[in-house]
């Protein structure tokens, strides 16, 4: 079969621990255009942390703050906004814990606390640092929360209802609708351009890539991921600086060796 679409996830996947795209990467996707096939980029980062990124390789679609919103060619397809009520009662919690948060919005995002826990996980990704705005998530959509927290104290949000978490740093998880994942989002962009899941191949290295590897037509773990994801791809290709791009790229049948 010869799949339409393909989505990349950025960190550890399109870029390796340095941030950096490496080359035979970046070659792939140019080929893979020149083939016809659309690249999207599939992220739990936010559109405002992708700008660069995605003129760099000339991509123009993408998924981002984890299927919460969908871009086709510029133009928005889907939006999933989180409820006041459970933000709400977030917001509570991690008050009475002394935990920082930061909010998401789809143009802009703030902390209420300007800690160290903010500080390591933002610069982990090497993007600007949020504003301070406790309250920014009363008056505008929020698409996706950071809670800042180490992993012994995960348990004290396990209970929240409407919620879920997924940790990407030692510091810090993405909050999302329980029913929220890139899989949502993707499913969403298929639907408005007429493909299905079997047209799509996906590329995921963290665990906020289960669902989307799961759904498309064909998954593909990168040789450096996370050890939980394996067993939800159908290919383990090489590490992100070992061509795991180009290589998984030619076990789906889209690019030759």
């Amino acid at each position: 079969m010869r799949y339409k679409i393909a989505f990349f996830d950025i960190d550890g996947t399109l870029v390796n621990e340095s941030k950096i795209v490496p080359e035979d990467a970046a070659a792939a996707i140019r080929e893979l255009k020149a083939r016809g096939i659309e690249p999207v980029i599939a992220t739990g980062r936010a559109p405002y942390f992708i700008r660069k990124l995605a003129a760099e390789l000339g991509i123009d679609s993408y998924v981002c703050l984890n299927g919460a919103i969908a871009v086709y060619r510029g133009k928005t397809m889907y939006k999933r906004i989180m409820s006041k009520e459970s933000i709400e009662q977030l917001v509570r919690l991690a008050g009475e814990h002394g935990h920082s948060l930061v909010f998401q919005g789809e143009h802009a995002y703030y902390t209420d606390a300007e800690d160290q826990f903010v500080a390591s996980s933002v610069n982990s990704l090497k993007v600007n640092m949020p504003g301070y705005d406790p309250d920014f998530w009363k008056s505008n959509e929020i698409f996706q929360m950071f809670l800042h927290c180490e992993s012994v104290d995960e348990e004290k949000y396990q209970s929240l209802p409407g919620l879920k978490l997924i940790r990407w740093h030692p510091h810090a998880m993405d909050v999302l609708p329980e029913d929220g994942s890139k899989a949502q989002g993707i499913a969403a962009l298929l639907e408005k351009l007429g493909y299905t899941a079997h047209d799509a191949v996906a590329f995921g290295d963290g665990l906020n890539d289960k669902e989307m590897l799961e759904y498309v037509g064909f998954g593909i773990a990168m040789g450096n991921a996370h050890e939980e994801l394996l067993p939800y791809a159908d290919y383990v290709t090489t590490h992100v600086d070992e061509g795991g791009i180009r290589n998984g790229l030619v076990a789906a049948g889209l690019l030759e060796e």
